[in-house]
């Protein structure tokens, strides 16, 4: 008689297949769905192009306008990515410095929370004023938006460690050093990995407020320059295929965080292990 234990495992595999198809179609569908939804409420209303152009004009304003759309989403996407590494390497780094004593958490924490609540939009000719260049005020404005997600994740990790481990660390006789590498770092992974995903997208809408509230123009101007300036000719397929550039921008940029988090914690932490009931 056979064993089930001889029994290929072909039906796991198949239903991962299944899982995964399931995963990426159904959002494909939906998307497909709405924009055959667009282009017909389109045909049929006869409305103008200046007005809501159809997914057709947008794809060819996206394809006749590559090389205008181009240079200005790379400049968006830098000062996004720029600002989110500073954001990291701040955040991390203060979080650090907030938890090392109750005292300088209750100084200097109130200075970050009032960054953060404080609009951007607000402060940001202050930083025009003060910052060398507009591309640096732009970073400084994405860096403060994307910074306190990252901090305010970090501080929660690593004072959420488990006391009774802490306590078994100072047992063996662990320097504070050594609790913090060994122990509250690698604890604080998850919530690390939830500010970078919130800090990433934040990063992105800052950089075009940002550069909505300053204005800049010219060769080194980012997509929200591209986004006025068509508003202002009324070149609206131009201006939907620069929110499109913006849209999946902010998709990859969510993508890559996502699988970073999976990278990090799907050995190991609940959130990212599936469950086998």
């Amino acid at each position: 008689m056979r064993n089930e234990s001889d029994a290929p495992p072909f039906p796991a595999a198949g239903a991962r297949r299944r899982d995964l198809a399931l995963r990426i179609c159904t959002p494909l569908l939906v998307i497909v769905s709405l924009i055959l939804i667009w282009s017909a409420y389109v045909k049929l209303s006869g409305i103008p192009p200046y007005i809501l152009p159809g997914p057709a004009a947008v794809a060819n304003a996206f394809v006749t306008d590559w090389g205008t759309l181009a240079p200005a989403l790379w400049v968006t996407t830098k000062i996004t990515l720029m600002s989110l590494m500073l954001a990291l390497v701040g955040g991390v780094g203060f979080a650090i410095f907030l938890v090392q004593s109750r005292w300088i958490e209750l100084a200097f924490y109130p200075l970050a929370v009032i960054l953060q609540v404080t609009p951007i939009v607000a402060i940001s000719p202050l930083i025009l004023i003060y910052a060398p260049s507009t591309q640096v005020a732009l970073l400084i404005c994405a860096f403060l938006v994307a910074f306190f997600p990252i901090l305010s994740n970090m501080v929660q990790g690593l004072k959420s460690v488990d006391h009774n481990l802490i306590n078994l660390f100072e047992l063996y006789g662990a320097s504070r050093w050594q609790t913090l590498f060994f122990l509250k770092l690698p604890a604080a992974q998850p919530y690390f990995m939830t500010g970078l995903r919130i800090g990433g997208g934040l990063a992105l809408i800052a950089a075009v407020v940002a550069e909505f509230a300053a204005g800049s123009a010219g060769a080194g101007s980012g997509l929200a320059f591209r986004l006025l300036e068509a508003q202002y000719r009324l070149n609206i397929p131009r201006l939907f295929a620069a929110l499109l550039m913006l849209s999946l921008l902010g998709v990859a940029i969510f993508a890559v965080t996502s699988f970073i988090s999976w990278l990090a914690l799907h050995r190991w932490h609940e959130s990212s292990l599936k469950r086998e009931n």
